[in-house]
């Protein structure tokens, strides 16, 4: 693939903060297409591509005979979600009825899929993974139907150590474990460097799948207050650490489900060097680094402080085969521990998937995948984005993410998300409430829409309906 989709995505993007921060408004003239070519460096048909793509979103409209300008209604005026503000002690966590309800409605079929945070099929690499799976099956199936080593795959974890000093992050093969999905990471993670009854800081809010894990191993949850732009507060978390017995923090380097943050590298060294004086390591959940909108993408924790107590956690799950169950942890320090627990628990994982997916690494199709994936997810975002801008009362505030395909919605104090995601069932529409984000119930006004499928009439027509029915349940 050229650089080509990412030359008029760029554009597009300029021309949608023009509108955004109200230099472009309803009805105005855009920039012309030769104009726009010239600042830019780019062709007539790269300029062309780019507000074409932003008629199909609504952000201009073509006038014949006249050029492009500036939709009525196209500017998101709806506010960003205010800095979280939990309260300053460790809780026991109680979210599993509350995730259980949820995850029977979110494999139904027949709802319309805005609760879990997993992408369609048809947007995923699954033909030629599957192709790769099958060659392997065929040719050495027979090699391949025995137990791997607890570590895994020893092909799969030299590819993972290959792509990962792409952004400077050196990852040794034999400190990295091939895991059931992310989810066994973290739980490796946290077995490795904590007890029952620990504590442990999270961001606020936090993936529920994360909670669930907590609540398993009997651990307590500090959540801290987060920006949903910035991510968590330093100076809370520096207060935490000198008041309370912190055993260890679990955080998002890169876009966390649900707010999709992206921390500065500057926060993220701050953060290190914090832990680091006080002796508590840093469990990093890098499950949406390779999703990201910007140029560049995001440098994990373990990249920019190498020699720090880190335990880094990752998965394919969000990117290219979620039903593959493929996730991987790295963490020189624990590494021996975390093998002890990984043969405990599992013994070891499926090995053709392993192969498959390393097999699909080495042939370079993985990142023309991921090219493609951030170009649709960004495209979904903005979208969806722009529905609720639409549909949603004034209001509701709604994130900016800057990678991944979650947006968080913040709804009045006093709303109800779990009354709206019950009345929303009997409308065919399931999305995630927002109780099951926080260790002790908390932002039960506020709910997180996925993004992961392809953007359809079906989808436009069921953020119009929630958006109804929010202003009635508002106005009960």
């Amino acid at each position: 693939m050229s650089d080509q989709p990412r030359r008029y995505e760029d554009l597009a993007g300029f021309v949608t903060a023009l509108v955004e921060n109200g230099t472009l408004r309803a009805g105005m003239r855009a920039p012309s297409l030769r104009k726009v070519a010239a600042q830019h460096k780019a062709s007539m048909s790269t300029a062309l591509q780019a507000y074409r793509l932003l008629e199909d979103r609504g952000v201009l409209e073509a006038r014949p005979r006249s050029g492009f300008y500036v939709a009525a209604g196209s500017r998101v005026a709806l506010d960003k979600p205010a800095v979280s503000s939990p309260p300053p002690k460790a809780a026991k966590v109680t979210v599993t009825p509350g995730i259980t309800d949820l995850l029977e409605h979110a494999a139904n079929p027949e709802l319309v899929p805005l609760g879990c945070a997993i992408p369609s099929a048809e947007l995923l690499a699954a033909g030629r993974l599957d192709r790769f799976l099958a060659r392997a099956a065929r040719t050495k199936g027979t090699d391949y139907n025995i137990y791997t080593e607890p570590r895994g795959d020893a092909e799969l974890r030299a590819e993972i150590a290959r792509r990962a000093l792409r952004w400077g992050q050196v990852v040794a093969p034999g400190d990295t474990a091939i895991t059931c999905g992310c989810t066994e990471a973290l739980s490796l993670a946290l077995r490795a460097v904590t007890k029952r009854g620990d504590t442990v800081a999270i961001e606020s809010p936090t993936y529920f799948g994360l909670l669930q894990v907590l609540e398993s191993l009997g651990l307590k949850a500090l959540e801290l207050p987060t920006d949903a732009t910035k991510g968590i507060e330093t100076d809370a978390l520096e207060k935490a650490l000198a008041s309370k017995p912190v055993r260890a923090c679990l955080f998002s380097s890169s876009f966390n489900n649900p707010l999709g943050f992206a921390m500065s590298e500057a926060k993220k060294r701050r953060i290190v060097d914090l832990l680091e004086a006080h002796g508590v390591p840093l469990i990093e959940d890098d499950i949406y680094g390779d999703i990201y909108f910007g140029k560049e993408r995001p440098k994990p924790f373990m990249a920019l402080r190498p020699k720090a107590d880190i335990l880094y956690c990752s998965s394919f799950s969000k990117t290219v085969a979620p039903g593959y169950r493929v996730g991987w942890i790295t963490a020189a320090r624990h590494i021996d521990r975390i093998l002890e627990e990984k043969f405990a628990l599992t013994l070891c994982g499926p090995a053709l998937p392993q192969v498959a997916i390393a097999a699909f690494l080495a042939s370079g199709g993985y990142d023309s995948h991921l090219r493609r994936m951030r170009l649709v997810f960004a495209d979904h975002i903005d979208r969806m984005t722009r529905a609720i801008g639409r549909s949603f009362p004034a209001s509701t505030r709604v994130t900016r993410p800057a990678g991944g395909f979650v947006l968080w919605l913040e709804l009045p104090a006093g709303f109800d998300s779990r009354q709206l995601f019950d009345r929303a069932l009997t409308k065919g529409i399931c999305f995630a409430p927002g109780d099951v984000f926080s260790a002790a119930g908390r932002y039960r006004n506020c709910l997180r829409l996925s993004c992961g499928h392809a953007w359809d009439a079906r989808i436009e027509k069921s953020i119009g309906t929630l958006g109804k029915m929010v202003h009635r349940q508002l106005e009960d």
